[in-house]
């Protein structure tokens, strides 16, 4: 059944309302009844289980949009082209990934002039519900011949690679050799994210500035190393570690607990078998990210993470409790340093050792107390998490057509549009994390609390639906409270404020995302 048929056996002004309202405004006393029509409706249509999970369950959306959403992930998109000059013929755009990161890019695509439709695989509950994009839960991503096979079917013009996962294991290659635009590198130029070992190689090899440090396999090697160089100091897992593979150790107690934990328990598997121990950096931390299209790069506005768990960074090492963007340490005069210390040169050295990065390159740096000078920290080779959130609300360019220039090797000359102001993430965390933590727990008011104030968005990364077609969670990191405000402050006080709406028992939030930035008395909350 197409999408116009859908006009017109729906054109009840049902836009914003709940399953109740939407229950009784077709003449049924419950939404339980509702559903029990909706699934014949369904039988009609022919719809898999994935899409009827989502239509059903899906509190936050207009009905309409729903069933629009759904009618097109049930049937083949047409194969569409590249029209640069004027846009005529836009672009199907599948991202891979189903995080807050995915959410977010699916949000900005989804804004592109170029774009015709985005799609999502997997996806999650809050990306469905969002119409930001259709999810397609029941693509295996991991296996790359059924992704071409879809994208294939689909007419899919640009595939935006999220998580560092399918691009160490060469997605990008595989896609690329079938004649898919897409954005992100290749397993060989992942190595930058995947082998820490190697990124530090290519550092010392064209004098890309980084923490002195040295590789281990042994131990007791590592520990006499460690005595040697005294704490406090780094140790780190070579391979992925979903951001966790760090450790930065106080004591040398606390060092050789790393390195046991690494080389002796296993407790990283594969991604622990080498350890990096790196000399400790003093300074504030910066992130910085760049588009590349093998021989250029572009800077994105810059952007500062908060990697511990708790107020005041404290406690271990996350993915990342909150972001905010710009950030004020990264002056223009220090953004032309790193993209000609650090970013340039990498994006050469890779195109020499015969490896060129075509994605984004996002360099964590340590902006050195004592000489107020970039290192680079290390390297991830897709876009950050949280802080893609905050970039993507802020950016007002075509993402789609600077995507698609950095695939072709033409971003040379590409400029890029901000909105003026700032943004600001605040990562809601279940219970535990970054420890154990327990999944299912009940989120609520999500609606009311993106409407407190004027230019907040909730991006989910770990959520999916209930029997009763609530939200719940169902991962560590959870949602991305996002605001954008006049000044950082406004965008402060918009997202906690934001945050303070939402209910839910069962999560966390650091209260002092952006006080390296904010006077004192911003964040006074209460507890």
């Amino acid at each position: 059944m197409s999408c116009a048929t859908f006009n017109v056996a729906f054109s009840l002004n049902l836009h914003g309302c709940n399953k109740n309202a939407v229950s009784k405004s077709l003449g049924f006393r419950h939404h339980t009844t509702f559903h029990k029509f909706s699934s014949l409706f369904f039988e009609t249509l022919d719809l898999s289980p994935t899409n009827r999970s989502f239509v059903q369950h899906a509190p936050s959306r207009s009905f309409h949009s729903v069933f629009k959403c759904a009618a097109q992930n049930s049937q083949p998109s047409p194969s569409v082209g590249i029209d640069t000059e004027n846009n005529s013929q836009r672009v199907t755009v599948l991202v891979i990934g189903g995080g807050g990161r995915e959410h977010a890019l699916c949000y900005a695509l989804q804004r592109s002039p170029s774009c015709d439709t985005v799609l999502c695989a997997p996806g999650n509950a809050g990306i469905a519900s969002s119409g930001n994009a259709t999810c397609i839960s029941d693509l295996d991503i991991s296996d790359g011949e059924s992704v071409i096979s879809f994208c294939q079917k689909r007419g899919v013009g640009l595939v935006v690679v999220g998580p560092e996962a399918p691009l160490v294991a060469g997605l990008t290659n595989k896609l690329v050799k079938a004649g898919i635009p897409t954005f992100g590198p290749s397993a060989e130029a992942a190595a930058l994210e995947g082998s820490k070992n190697f990124m530090k190689n290519l550092c010392d090899k064209y004098d890309i500035p980084t923490a002195k440090y040295k590789t281990f396999t042994d131990p007791s090697a590592a520990k006499q190393y460690i005595q040697e160089q005294g704490a406090p100091i780094v140790i780190k897992a070579d391979g992925l570690a979903a951001g966790k593979g760090v450790t930065v150790a106080m004591t040398l107690e606390e060092a050789y607990k790393a390195v046991d934990s690494m080389l002796v328990q296993g407790d990283f598997g594969s991604a622990g078998c080498r350890v990096i121990v790196e000399e400790f950096l003093e300074g504030e931390e910066a992130s910085f990210f760049a588009l590349v299209d093998g021989e250029n790069a572009i800077p994105l506005e810059s952007a500062q993470d908060h990697k511990r768990v708790g107020d005041g960074d404290t406690g271990p090492n996350t993915g990342g409790m909150g972001a905010y963007s710009p950030a004020p340490i990264l002056t223009k005069e220090l953004q032309s340093i790193v993209m000609d210390s650090i970013i340039i040169p990498t994006v050469k050295g890779m195109s020499a050792e015969g490896s060129k990065f075509v994605g984004v390159l996002y360099a964590g740096l340590m902006i050195e107390k004592k000489s107020g000078m970039p290192k680079l920290i290390e390297y991830n080779v897709r876009f950050g998490d949280p802080e893609c959130q905050v970039l993507m609300v802020r950016l007002e360019s075509d993402l789609v057509q600077v995507l698609l220039a950095a695939c072709r090797g033409e971003l040379n000359g590409v400029s890029l549009k901000w909105s003026p102001g700032s943004a600001m993430v605040v990562v809601m965390a279940s219970n535990g994390y970054p420890g154990s933590y327990q999944k299912g727990t009940v989120i609520e008011n999500l609606e009311e609390a993106e409407a407190v104030a004027p230019g907040i968005k909730i991006f989910h990364a770990g959520t999916a639906f209930d029997s009763e077609g609530r939200f719940i969670a169902t991962g560590g990191r959870v949602l991305g409270v996002t605001a954008k405000g006049n000044d950082l402050e406004e965008a402060c006080d918009r997202a906690y404020r934001a945050v303070e709406n939402v209910n839910w028992p069962g999560g966390f939030y650091r209260r002092d995302i952006g006080w390296r930035a904010l006077p004192q008395k911003q964040h006074a909350r209460k507890e």
